[in-house]
């Protein structure tokens, strides 16, 4: 059942602004209403300056209540989002049930840690340490901005996070 729905997950400190801000335009441009989960309730800074309010904790979600997930990259992703346990079951529940589940510029590595990239096609920014964790994760690494495998999306950088948006458009119409 569709919801209309997506939640948009940043890190509280230091998420990529294009990364968020790009899609979400995107989502609302298509009808979407957007929730914007964290760690933690009230502002979460951007690492170019801005800013948006956190509506929901990410352990309180439930996937049946959102079409997809979506998380923003930055630097921050790493410090508060890639060990993330209660991030993991959201996205292995959400992926279970259908829903699309996306990442770009680092965090496809919380993918890869939640275990969903085993044998799927993915992407994720050219940090060293992040293309570590996902060559662990047994995903096949593509040299593409944004790389589709079923219900996971991933893409690779700020640049490229208008067409990361659009390509999760796409999916949920499929």
């Amino acid at each position: 059942m569709k919801t209309g729905k997506i939640l948009m997950i940043v890190a509280p400190e230091l998420f990529r602004d294009e990364e968020f801000f790009h899609p979400r335009e995107v989502f609302e441009k298509n009808g979407y209403n957007v929730v914007v989960g964290s760690t933690r309730l009230g502002k979460a800074a951007g690492a170019k300056g801005g800013s948006v309010d956190v509506d929901v904790i990410i352990d309180k979600q439930s996937a049946d209540d959102f079409d997809a997930i979506v998380i923003s990259g930055g630097k921050g992703s790493k410090a508060f989002l890639w060990d993330n346990t209660a991030l993991h079951r959201l996205l292995n529940d959400a992926f279970a049930k259908g829903k699309i589940v996306s990442a770009i510029c680092i965090s496809p590595v919380i993918l890869a840690k939640a275990g969903l990239l085993k044998g799927k096609n993915s992407t994720v920014f050219d940090a060293p340490d992040a293309v570590e964790e996902m060559k662990k994760s047994g995903t096949k690494l593509k040299a593409e901005h944004v790389v589709r495998d079923g219900s996971i999306i991933t893409g690779d950088g700020p640049e490229y996070s208008y067409d990361f948006g659009e390509e999760i458009i796409r999916a949920l119409k499929d």
